[in-house]
Parts: C-alpha cells; sequence; structure tokens
C-alpha cells in the first residue's frame, strides 16, 4: 500500500517535468525579449519586468516596482501547445491600445482593474489568458507590452485626459435619433439621453433582471455633434471578447473589466466604457457591441 501511495504522489510531478520540458523557454525569451524564470515543480515559466519607467506614488509614497508594480506572463504546456496568462500594469493612457494588440493578436482580456487608491499618475492592471502555440502567445505578449512602450515613448508622462473637445456646460441631446438606432424611447433628464438593457440570470435560486442590477446601459450627454457616451455592458463569458472588439473597433474606450456578482448563472461579466464623438456616431457604436454580442435579442430594452 505504502509503494502505490508513493507512486501516486510521484507520477504528477514526473508529469509536470515532462509537460515543462516541452516549453521552448529561449525562444520564449526570445520573443518576448525578457529572461523568465522556471518553476519546475509547477512547470511554469514566468517573464516578469518592473514597471520603473514612470515615478508612481501612492497615498504620498514613491512605490518601489517590488511592492506591486510588476507586469508578468506565466507559460505552461498543454496537450495543444501552451496556455498563457498575465497581468500588465499600464496608465490609463495606455490601457486601450494594449487591450487592442491583445485581442488582435488572438489573446483573451479577462479584467481591468485598479489596486490602489491615492496613485498618481492612476495605475490599472490588464489580465490576459490565450491558448495555442507558446511562440504565437509569446509573440502576442510583446505586442502588447510593445502597444504600452510606443506611448510612453513618444509621450514619458502619462496623459491626465483623453485631450478630446470641452462638453458644452449644458446638455442638449436630441433623443429621436437615438431612439432610433435603439429602437426604444430612451430616458432623458436635463438634456440627457439614457437607454437600458435588461437579461435575465438567476442567483441562489432567485430571478434577476434589469431593476436587481443584471443589465446594460447607455447614457449620453453633450450636444448632437459633441457628445460623450458612458455605460456598462453585461455579458456573458463567451460573448466578452467580441463585444470588446466591437467597441475598440469603433473608439470606444474601455476603463473596467470586473464581476458584479457571485453565484450567478450564467456567469455575469461586467465591463464599462466611457467614448466621445457625435452623438449618432457613439450610438451606432454601442449599438454594434449589442448586436455582436446578440444583446438585443436577450431582452427588450427598458427605461430605467
Amino acid at each position: 500500500m505504502k509503494q502505490t501511495f508513493a507512486v501516486i504522489l510521484v507520477f504528477p510531478v514526473l508529469l509536470c517535468l515532462s509537460v515543462a520540458a516541452d516549453l521552448n523557454t529561449a525562444r520564449i525569451d526570445e520573443l518576448t525579449g525578457l529572461k523568465g524564470k522556471m518553476n519546475e515543480k509547477e512547470g511554469v515559466y514566468k517573464v516578469t519586468f518592473p514597471r520603473n519607467d514612470v515615478k508612481i506614488v501612492v497615498d504620498g509614497w514613491t512605490m518601489p516596482p517590488f511592492m506591486g508594480l510588476g507586469t508578468w506572463a506565466a507559460f505552461t504546456a498543454t496537450p495543444n501547445g501552451a496556455m498563457v496568462m498575465g497581468d500588465t500594469v499600464l496608465f490609463e493612457d495606455e490601457v486601450n491600445a494594449a487591450m487592442s494588440a491583445a485581442l488582435d493578436n488572438g489573446l483573451s482580456v479577462t479584467a481591468l482593474h485598479n489596486h490602489f487608491f491615492f496613485d498618481q499618475p492612476r495605475v490599472f492592471f490588464m489580465h490576459i489568458e490565450g491558448e495555442g502555440g507558446a511562440d504565437k502567445l509569446a509573440g502576442a505578449v510583446k505586442k502588447v507590452y510593445d502597444a504600452a512602450k510606443e506611448i510612453r515613448t513618444a509621450n514619458p508622462k502619462p496623459k491626465d485626459s483623453f485631450g478630446a473637445q470641452s462638453l458644452p456646460g449644458k446638455s442638449s441631446i436630441t433623443a429621436v435619433p437615438l431612439n432610433e438606432i435603439f429602437g426604444t424611447q430612451g430616458e432623458s433628464k436635463d438634456g440627457m439621453v439614457k437607454f437600458t438593457i435588461g437579461r435575465p440570470a438567476m442567483m441562489h435560486g432567485v430571478k434577476i433582471d434589469n431593476t436587481m442590477g443584471v443589465n446594460t446601459w447607455s447614457a449620453f450627454a453633450g450636444s448632437d455633434d459633441n457628445a460623450v457616451v458612458d455605460g456598462d455592458f453585461a455579458v456573458t463569458e463567451d460573448e466578452l471578447q467580441p463585444v470588446l472588439k466591437s467597441l475598440l473597433k469603433d473608439k470606444i474606450n474601455i476603463v473596467a473589466i470586473h464581476q458584479h456578482m457571485t453565484h450567478e448563472e450564467p456567469r455575469i461579466m461586467f465591463f464599462h466604457y466611457w467614448g466621445h464623438g457625435p452623438a449618432k456616431d457613439l450610438a451606432n457604436a454601442v449599438k454594434g457591441g449589442l448586436l455582436v454580442g446578440g444583446l438585443l435579442k436577450i431582452s427588450s430594452p427598458l427605461q430605467n
């Protein structure tokens, strides 16, 4: 019995080492431009670099990268090649370029959030995941890093705004064209217009929907020719990547990706967005995301 137990314990270790050996770590280093480190026990090869090109102050203290300002990507061999997971440290003006680079090169973006309060400049963390050939994954990771690097090379100091034209002091959005785009009557208030689409889900055996917070919404302010849109998409895990791609393609900025609930069925991911331009162009961009995600077919739009 003792011998059998020993074999059971040793076999996973040997399997892990065998899988790790399938990773061409020198090639990963070459493609990412970084020098990684192998965790032999887990069979994972990890490349990292500190975000030390910009001084980051948190609550009045200059934070060393060791305290959580390191970008990393970890590779492990799979029967179909490899899997990569990673976390990328980004400034606000780098996020959407880096996210587009990830999505355009076959990676999934699974979260975008902050880790600190009172950080200057503000720091965001974008999580990525991908499966396939190790060379392709490593090359895609490098594209993400290069996208952020190009922005910092052009402007060493992170921007504190999108740089768009200022909005008028009083909003005057014309609701009718937007109602036609979304195919429903929006809610109007003080020259602003808002549309909300609920979707049903279950949590703890209870049905939840629009009013309980399971909704996609889009709010417009400014003028017809100079407007902003902000909002939140409620999508399933399978819908997340195509809808992100759709909005980024139409120059809508993604500002957060996270969950709002636990134990819901199906699992719902939420992402927040911000766009600036003519109101009708913004509405069509949001509608494009709704159509890609099939959200207009799930539920009828409802007023908030």
